[in-house]
């Protein structure tokens, strides 16, 4: 019956897949007497920040040929032993024979094009929008710093937002393979010196995997002249409690052999303060007993990340790519103090009760990613395979201590618990693309296999005194086994003034979970189909407007799926949902864009059965219990405004606001499973100014405003919150070094309370990590340090469900 089911993936895989039209470029370097200059480099370079997009080197007789140029407005540079020419305009829209580059004997150096500082800009293409920061004041932060500063992107408890869904990170196209707070130590990890640009892609084509929601992909310099360079950053923040971070970065290049090396080390003490309260509910629908509680939770953390990479091209038409990414961070100690007061309804305190919370964690994260590309005898045409392994191992101990005292504050009874817990995942991953030009148009599909395990164990100990007994109904054992079998085609066709993208990807999805203790089963078995379609209309140069849809899935993390529990206390805990099941979105958007600097969006999703975080207090055995659950239904609309432009010379201005509909209706289970409309209007608004504050551009500035009126977040809604951000950045010693120097959250108003209050519900709590800090930076660039880099991430779409704290 499988095999049946496989039969529509084959289908899907026997069309092939188009890609934008692409031209070419061919000319002629020579000298001011018309000499040919044989062998001289050629470099295309984007006109809207003059980065790096294509280059070839010229024959003996100064002969070069650049193909595979999308239609876009360039700049054509030559350079021959460190001279550069000045660069030529062009706008491609069909191929060019430019006839004779000329190199003249006094010009200005190629080095001074590429890496002069910018001003960060936007870009819309046909399914994302572009966020180009190469060598701006943005830059100088790491990768999370980048992303939090991109156009639409919204931090909300730690989590980067789009549109309220979580945004999927992607290096070059290739998948961050961790999530949760992993995924934000490994961006903080990464230099932001050598990105060129975010890509925004809300709805993603059918080349990427149909899970997940919108994708933010950070696109990396490339390599393009022999030789070596190397980095060393460190970075000093001072917060409430102060940290440091460093690393170095390792690039050497030959003719055939790209090899890049990283790794940081990132210690941290931090601190997080949480007030939460809860009114619990009696029957007449008022609250009894009034609980609120402060907690100061430490969290001390050595994570180490490591990054190698190594490109060979065996010749014009085989190439190698290795990538592996290492993430360890051992002995994480997490120390939280509870203080909890429970009054009546009258106000008076009827007790106390005091808790310690210690958790010791150590985990790792081992990728290896495996790719390999053969060009075909066809221009343009190629099949690429790919492999991918991941290990993660976490091991998890907690010990809970509480003490209980009456009203007049005397000593009642003690009772603690501890847990041991283990969790090992495995995934490994196969993938063929196959990609060729079709006339005016081109094709390209492909086919994946994803197979992922996962094993954890907890035991769980009640102890009073120096006695300690087993709790079976708490110690259970997971298991699950996911299959997941995917093909995929897409078409895309550009003439006169439109340019039409469609896709379609089809997957079969084989997945089971059992837990022992419960004795339970959960199954999964269904093959979807999501299509895509991407249509662009420029009347003019100065106005194009563009449709786009997309149907998306997405699956439950795994230790969302594990019904274990993680407790606060023991009256205070999040668990696991066996029960949880996939769930499918439609996603419409309408653009229209103006002078490429103002944007208008309007947008309509529905989410569906959406797996969102929900709150549950029990009113008569006084519990707060937190899971993730399917809601009924859910649905986001909104507008968007996107304007940015250069107001006067050193000042560029960019706003973002988007006015927006959060809707979703779930089975509230301690209220008599009575179905619940959680919905809000809200307002999100960003304001960033980059100044350039010398004359030579060595000294630049950013000031930055954020400001979110209130948002929904599960059975939450939380209020306005602020950020102001400022920083400066100054190059030293010809660009050889940089300095920075920021300061976020500078008005302390970027800590939100959230608010669960309907039916016989009523609770809050109010988290405030070290959201204001100061932070300098330092990079210190040796050997040819203008080279480009080869940085590569990893795509595994499944290691993103990982972790999610």
């Amino acid at each position: 019956m499988k095999r049946l089911r496989l039969l529509p993936l084959l289908a899907v895989f026997v069309f092939c897949n188009l890609t934008a039209q692409t031209h070419q470029i061919i000319g002629k370097v020579v000298n001011e007497s018309n000499e040919p200059i044989g062998f001289a480099n050629v470099l295309l370079l984007s006109a809207i920040d003059s980065t790096f997009v294509k280059g070839t080197s010229a024959d003996e007789g100064g002969r070069f040929l650049l193909d595979g140029i999308e239609p876009d407005l360039y700049l054509l540079q030559a350079s021959y032993v460190g001279r550069g020419s000045k660069p030529l305009p062009l706008d491609i829209k069909s191929d060019i024979s430019l006839g004779a580059l000329i190199l003249p004997s006094d010009i200005e150096s190629l080095d001074e094009v590429v890496v002069t500082a910018r001003r960060p800009t936007l870009e819309r293409l046909a399914d994302r929008l572009v966020f180009n920061v190469e060598n701006t004041v943005v830059s100088q932060g790491n990768s999370w710093d980048i992303l939090k500063s991109t156009p639409g992107v919204i931090v909300n408890q730690e989590e980067l937002q789009i549109r309220g869904q979580s945004a999927t990170i992607y290096l070059n196209g290739r998948k961050v393979q961790i999530s949760g707070q992993e995924a934000k130590d490994l961006l903080e990890g990464l230099s932001g010196t050598n990105i060129k640009s975010v890509e925004v892609i809300a709805n993603p084509p059918a080349s990427f995997d149909a899970e997940g929601g919108p994708i933010l992909n950070i696109v990396t310099n490339k390599n393009i002249v022999p030789g070596y360079k190397g980095s060393v950053t460190g970075n000093y923040t001072q917060a409430v409690f102060p940290k440091y971070s460093a690393g170095m970065s390792h690039y050497y290049k030959t003719e055939k052999l790209n090899v890049f090396a990283n790794y940081t080390y990132n210690p941290k003490k931090e601190l997080r303060r949480t007030s939460k309260g809860i009114n619990f509910i009696d029957d007449t629908g008022l609250p009894y007993s009034i609980w609120e509680t402060n907690i100061d939770e430490i969290k001390r953390t050595k994570a180490h990340n490591a990054t190698g990479v190594l490109d060979y091209e065996f010749d014009d038409k085989n190439s190698l790519n290795f990538t592996t990414n290492v993430l360890f961070n051992p002995n994480q100690e997490w120390t939280s103090v509870l203080d909890t007061e429970i009054a009546n309804r009258l106000g008076a305190i009827d007790s106390t009760f005091n808790t310690e919370n210690t958790i010791d964690v150590d985990n790792s994260n081992l990728a290896f990613d495996l790719t390999y590309v053969h060009k075909l005898k066809k221009q343009g045409a190629q099949l690429s395979f790919n492999g991918h392994f991941t290990n993660f191992n976490q091991s998890f101990s907690q010990r809970i201590d509480s003490d209980y005292f009456d009203d007049n504050g005397d000593f009642i009874r003690n009772f603690g618990f501890t847990t041991a817990s283990d969790q090992q995942i495995k995934i490994f991953t196969g993938q063929m693309d196959y990609a060729t030009p079709l006339g005016a148009s081109s094709f390209e599909s492909g086919l994946k296999l994803s197979s992922i395990s996962s094993e954890s164990a907890i035991d769980y100990f009640n102890f009073t005194g120096n006695s300690q007994t087993v709790d079976a109904s708490f110690s259970d054992d997971f298991e699950y086994d996911e299959k997941v079998y995917a093909a995929y085609l897409s078409w895309v066709k550009s003439w006169e003034k439109w340019s039409l993208k469609l896709g379609v990807r089809g997957e079969l999805t084989d997945a089971q979970g059992v837990s022992l203790t419960l004795n339970t089963i959960s199954e999964q078995d269904f093959f979807e189909l999501f299509p895509s379609i991407y249509l662009l209309y420029s009347p003019s140069e100065k106005h194009s407007f563009a449709f786009d849809y997309g149907r998306r899935v997405d699956r439950p993390r795994y230790n969302d799926l594990n019904p274990f529990r993680n407790f606060n206390n023991e009256n205070d805990f999040e668990e696991g949902n066996l029960g949880l099941r996939p769930y499918f979105s439609n996603n419409f958007n309408l653009n229209y864009t103006y002078g490429g600097k103002f944007f208008v969006d309007l947008y309509y999703r529905d989410n569906g059965q959406f797996i969102n975080y929900l709150v549950f207090q029990d009113n008569e055995n006084q519990t707060l219990r937190e899971l993730r659950q399917n809601v009924l239904e859910s649905t986001s609309y909104g507008l968007d405004f996107t304007f940015s432009k250069s107001i006067l010379n050193p000042w560029y201005v960019y706003a973002y606001v988007s006015i927006f509909h959060e809707n979703e209706t779930f089975l509230a289970v301690e209220s008599n499973n009575q179905e619940f409309r959680n919905e809000l209007n809200g307002i999100y608004a960003y304001w960033a100014n980059y100044l350039t504050l010398s004359k030579d551009g060595s000294l630049t500035g950013e000031a930055t405003l954020t400001y979110i009126s209130n948002f929904l977040y599960g059975s939450y809604i939380s209020d306005e919150q602020l950020n102001l951000t400022l920083g400066l950045r100054k190059t030293l010693w010809n660009n050889r070094a940089v300095v920075s120097l920021a300061a976020e959250d500078v008005l302390r108003t970027y800590v939100p309370t959230y608010t669960s209050r309907y039916l016989n519900q009523d609770n809050f709590y109010r988290r405030r990590p070290e959201t204001q800090f100061i932070r300098l930076g330092f990079t210190y660039n040796f050997g040819n340090f203008r080279l480009e880099d080869n940085q590569r991430g990893i795509d595994k779409k499944e290691r993103d469900r990982l972790n999610g704290d």
